[in-house]
């Protein structure tokens, strides 16, 4: 980014202001304030995890969330999907059984597979462990599932279903509020809303990757990114060829 004439500031942004100028006022936790003609937001997105003891401490190494993602680093080793929705946590386990041949559903509370469910685990493989689960545990690596009974089921990766939302907080003070976010009726996150060139509902705010898709990966969201950037270039271009013919009429 310094390589095209871009600077990098450290910091966190508290809060953003639009002035009656249409310019924004970004200001940072240590009280500096930046001053933009357009602001593009990609704050991206919070996992919220199940409230089971020790799943954040494990984030990202052995509690992990997407076979996309994460699936050839835990290929062939001992696998635990983590239900939170009956549904989804089937269709994961089916998933996840293309990476290992052992992997354990753990139904959590979450209800009994029906007739056709069962099948389906059954054919492939896949082992299904009633009760509640108390706390995953081990370190510094996952060592396995603790259930309420006290039953320790060994796993060395354990997959959940987080949810997405967005990080948005310091967009309040311009109106913006996360949109709440469904797949196949399946609450999962929130989202900032925007069109197919990223601007929000803020003229001259525009917001791009997770912040306003909270499931897509890195590709497509980089994708939206520079999208976004070419409608922000468009929009100074409009602006300062208006200001010149303003000038040029003077």
């Amino acid at each position: 980014m310094a390589g095209y004439g871009g600077t990098l500031v450290a910091g966190a942004v508290s809060t953003v202001t639009r002035n009656p100028d249409g310019r924004f006022d970004v200001r940072l936790e240590d009280g500096r304030v930046l001053r933009a003609r357009r602001l593009l937001a990609a704050s991206g997105v919070r996992d919220v995890l199940p409230d089971v003891s020790g799943l954040a401490e494990h984030w990202g190494t052995g509690v992990l969330h997407c076979p996309y993602c994460h699936g050839w680093e835990v290929q062939d080793q001992a696998i635990g999907i983590l239900a939170t929705d009956l549904g989804t946590s089937i269709h994961q386990a089916l998933l996840w059984r293309q990476w290992s041949d052992d992997v354990v559903l753990f139904l959590n509370g979450c209800g009994e597979p029906d007739g056709g469910q069962a099948e389906q685990l059954a054919a492939r493989g896949i082992r299904v462990v009633g009760g509640k689960v108390a706390a995953v545990e081990g370190g510094p690596q996952l060592g396995g599932v603790r259930l309420d009974s006290g039953e320790l089921v060994p796993r060395q990766a354990v997959v959940v279903f987080s949810r997405l939302s967005a990080r948005a907080g310091y967009l309040a003070d311009l109106g913006i509020e996360p949109e709440e976010q469904f797949a196949g009726g399946l609450y999962v996150g929130t989202a900032v809303a925007v069109d197919a060139a990223g601007a929000t509902g803020v003229p001259g705010l525009y917001a791009a990757g997770n912040l306003t898709a909270p499931m897509t990966q890195v590709m497509a969201a980089a994708a939206a990114g520079l999208a976004a950037g070419a409608a922000i270039n468009g929009d100074l271009m409009a602006e300062d060829t208006r200001l010149a013919v303003e000038a040029h009429r003077r």
